[in-house]
Order: C-alpha cells, then structure tokens, then sequence
C-alpha cells in the first residue's frame, strides 16, 4: 500500500483558479491542510519556492537543499518533496498547473518554460545574487498584490504573464550560471525519451525497445543522452529506474519482493543484483536508512 500522500492542486483561496501564491511563514501555521507538509508526498502541480529570509531545508526526490535568503527551488510535477519546517523562513511558495500555462503560450514556448522544473536538464535550486534577487522579488511583489489586492476580472492573466516573465529570467540565470541544459542537439528527443522511460521503466528497461519506440536507432539513442547528460541509454533508463525504486522503498509498505515485481523484476535476485549495482547498498538497508 502506498503511504505518501499525492496531492492534487487545490486552491481554497480561489476556487476556479489554477494558479496560486501562499507566505511560506502563513503556510507552516495552516491548520486546513489533507497533508503533513513535512512528511514526504507527491504533487500533482508545479512549485517555485522563494525564499526571502531566515534559514532551513527542503527536501526533492532523497536530496537535502539549504535555503536561504536569495534560495529558489523548482519543484515538478509528480516530484517527490517534504518541506522542513523553519520558523525563521520567510518566503512566497507559487503553486500553479501545466494548464495555467499552456492556455496562454505556444506549445514551443510552454514546453521550454517546463525545462525549469526538470531535474535531468538543471538543478532544482538556483541561489540569487543580490541584483537577481531583487528583480525575483520585485515580480513576486506584483504578482502577489494582483492576486491579494487587485483581484478583478484581468489578474489571472496579468499573474500568467508575470509568471511567464518568471519562468524565463530564472530559466536565463540558470543558463548563464551553468546549471541547466539549453538549445543543445537532440533536446527535444531527450525530454521525449524521458517521457517514455517515465512511463514505461516498470515493463521495460531494454534500450532497443525504446529505440524502436522513438523510430531510431540504439546508436541514435545513445547519442541523444549522451549529447544532452552525457550518460549511455542504458545508464539513463537505469537512474529512471532505480529512482523509482527507492521511491517505493521509502514511500510504501510493499515488501522487497512486490517491489521488485512491481518494477519489471521476474526474478528477485536479479532485482538485488541490479539495485546493488546502482545504489551500493541492500533494498533493505536504503529502505532502513529513512526509517
């Protein structure tokens, strides 16, 4: 049974709205929320956390990240997160669907801004300096009054531009700081394969089988992650692979062997022999180390 929390997007301060803007230090004193913030869940939605004071951590997908004055973390869709709680961070948490922005932008344009919150083309926290965090803030500020104060039938759309206005500074501050993947051969292709692995990892982990889905070549194959992560297919699939173990590992009460059969194992030795390989520990020592 699984016991993390997957959390669609729900927003109580506007209902019909899919787009929403929470104070981080308001967000530790909520008292409606279905969840524990600071158990590990998966969201259904997008989050940008910015943070404007104090100091804390906040957890994606098994990493620990610092946060601090200036700290800013994407958080994708059907990504595993937990919040620290901190009584000194200060900060504006964005929450917001894929459909909030691709009613708006091109499908070229809506699928560049989603490279933000994608952990295989960058990493998920970028830290401001002092000129950048100033301008994030300033856009946040405007944001934050449309969505509070004005509030008339043009605010969604104004936050919608603002937001895209965002996306793409902090998808420009990550280039120029080296921490993301951009306008690089095979792209396009990578994102896509990715999709499919996503998708696919537990009935498949063959590289010509994914070749075949995506009507090329494993030599083809092999040059798209290596051109965009500089890793083989094979290596690539097996990250997906193994991510999504250790997520049932942490995250449900399944048994090592329903695990492995969950994720595509016929044989549960082979499932120790492949998570020992790209993990250095047991199932059950990963497993007994979050507990």
């Amino acid at each position: 049974m699984i016991s993390y929390k997957q959390i669609p997007f729900r927003n109580q301060q506007h209902p019909n709205a899919k787009f929403d803007l929470i104070r981080l230090e308001q967000f530790f004193q909520r008292q409606d929320l279905d969840h524990r913030p600071d158990q590990t869940h998966l969201v259904e939605f997008y989050i940008l956390l910015f943070i404007e004071e104090g100091q804390g951590q906040h957890t994606i997908d098994f990493t620990d990240y610092d946060c601090r004055k200036g700290s800013l973390l994407s958080i994708r869709k059907d990504q595993l997160h937990k919040f620290v709680h901190s009584d000194s961070l200060k900060g504006a948490l964005l929450l917001f669907t894929d459909e909030f922005l691709i009613s708006y932008l091109e499908k070229q344009e809506f699928q560049k801004s989603l490279q933000l919150f994608n952990e295989l083309l960058g990493v998920p926290k970028i830290q401001l300096s002092e000129s950048a965090f100033e301008e994030i803030a300033a856009i946040v500020q405007r944001i934050e009054n449309e969505y509070f104060n004005i509030r008339d039938d043009h605010s969604l759309n104004i936050i919608r531009s603002e937001l895209h206005i965002l996306i793409t500074k902090l998808y420009r501050i990550k280039s120029q700081q080296r921490k993301m993947v951009v306008e690089r051969r095979y792209l396009s292709e990578f994102i896509h394969l990715q999709s499919l692995v996503e998708q696919k990892v537990t009935t498949t982990r063959s590289v010509k089988e994914y070749a075949q889905m995506m009507g090329c070549s494993t030599k083809t194959l092999n040059n798209i992650t290596k051109s965009i992560i500089n890793k083989t297919a094979k290596a690539f699939i097996g990250e997906i692979c193994i991510k999504q173990i250790k997520r049932l590992l942490i995250n449900t009460s399944l048994s090592v062997k329903e695990i492995a059969y969950t994720s595509g194992f016929e044989e549960v030795p082979n499932f120790y022999k492949y998570f020992k390989h790209h993990s250095q520990t047991t199932p059950e020592q990963f497993r007994a180390a979050f507990r």
